[in-house]
């Protein structure tokens, strides 16, 4: 079983993805786009290796304007080189990769036009994993659809097109359940007809249920008998609530209790899990951890080195009471580590406790700082604490200096996100 997470990293320097809009979508503004892009996916790789992250979503956007018209490239043989790299770094670290085409991506539109874009869109997604070497288990995840006024003609309407599809999107296709039209037994009606792994997705689920009476582990038993060996593993969606937002909304972070009680749920035969989550890469370490069968508390401490200046920020107690829990080194105490950093997460900071995190961070340069950069950096904080600037200044000052300064310890520390 993999965890893992969807298209972008956070607090993880030099993965970032950069577009452009069409008007500005020149072949030399192209070539440069996924040129950065292409490096960041290989960052990515790197940091996921790195966090034993063998589950990920490549973007759509890795390839700017990929499956458009405006994007005259054949990218697959003027970067064939980068792709081959990463596709070997994938392999080499047993990771599963996937696609998952965006909501304008409607296979069963009754519009000609929609339904070209589409097979244009799932064509640049093949070609993408193709182009990276990879086999048939790294998968195309695909809604269904619209209902456009009769859901049993848009079904048959999908399957039409389905059928028509190039055999390279067709070994790869997957069908999820939404939130809004298609719900789980819609899925699976549809991927026995047309023998297509379903993807089970719970929030979907619980938002846009099909039975109430079943729970999840139903579903997704349900759901693997709909894959085949040379599918790879199953691979469900997991996500929970946010309760602030409209229904569907995906958390902030994911709430560890939560999710341990449906891992736990899960019995002995374990699907891949896709986070779908705000804080991406962050939950799915913490999930990993918690879920680790080598117990090893060095991955809690390397974890504790980005966090620890954040929660400084947030809660004093709760740094100070992680300290004192990582100090027994014969323990794995993964659960109790997450409890205390959501609760801080939960605080908001005072303008003390910013003060004295941003004093902290500053001691990696009060000796190699220069008189200007000292005076500048003491006259933000004192107009911070007058609240006369907002602390991001703070921060950015801080995050330029430690790029300066190369102090890679701070540049992976999560108290520069906002």
């Amino acid at each position: 079983m993999s965890i893992g997470y969807a298209c972008l990293t956070i607090g993880v320097p030099h993965t970032g993805m950069k577009g452009c809009l069409l008007r500005n979508a020149t072949p030399e503004k192209l070539s440069e786009l996924t040129q950065h892009n292409l490096n960041s996916l290989e960052n990515i790789i790197d940091y996921n290796i790195q966090n034993e992250i063998r589950l990920f979503r490549i973007s759509s956007d890795l390839i700017p304007f990929g499956s458009s018209p405006a994007n005259k490239h054949q990218w697959w043989e003027m970067f064939d080189t980068q792709l081959n790299k990463s596709g070997e770094k994938i392999r080499a670290g047993g990771m599963r990769v996937s696609m998952h085409p965006g909501q304008y991506t409607v296979l069963n539109s009754p519009d000609s036009g929609v339904v070209k874009r589409a097979l244009e869109e799932l064509h640049y997604s093949a070609c993408l994993l193709d182009s990276l070497g990879t086999d048939p288990s790294n998968k195309i995840i695909l809604h269904v659809g619209g209902v456009y006024g009769n859901k049993p003609r848009a079904m048959a309407r999908f399957a039409e097109q389905y059928k028509d599809l190039d055999e390279a999107v067709k070994r790869r296709l997957v069908i999820e359940n939404d939130d809004t039209s298609y719900h789980i037994n819609d899925v699976l009606e549809l991927g026995a007809k047309l023998t297509i792994p379903v993807v089970y997705d719970n929030l979907h689920n619980l938002v846009n249920p099909s039975n109430t009476s079943k729970n999840d582990l139903y579903w997704i038993s349900a759901a693997a008998k709909t894959w085949r060996p040379e599918d790879g593993v199953q691979k469900i969606h997991y996500s929970q609530q946010d309760k602030f937002k409209k229904a569907g909304s995906h958390s902030e972070s994911i709430s560890i209790n939560e999710f341990m009680d449906f891992y736990q749920g899960l019995g002995k035969q374990k699907p891949d899990i896709m986070l779908e989550v705000k804080d991406k890469n962050l939950s799915a370490v913490k999930c990993i951890l918690c879920t680790a069968e080598k117990k090893n508390i060095k991955a809690l401490e390397l974890e504790w080195s980005h966090y620890k200046y954040r929660v400084l920020e947030q809660s004093p107690q709760d740094y100070n009471e992680i300290r004192a829990l990582l100090k027994n080194k014969a323990t794995y105490p993964a659960l109790a580590f997450y409890h205390l950093i959501q609760n801080a997460a939960e605080q908001e900071p005072s303008p003390n406790n910013r003060i004295n995190a941003a004093l902290h961070i500053w001691g990696y340069f009060k000796h190699v700082a220069s008189e200007k950069e000292k005076t500048a950096f003491f006259k933000k904080l004192q107009a911070f604490e007058k609240d006369k600037l907002p602390i991001t200044s703070i921060k950015r000052t801080l995050w330029r200096m430690a790029e300066k300064y190369q102090q890679d310890y701070l540049l992976a520390s999560y108290y520069f996100i906002e």
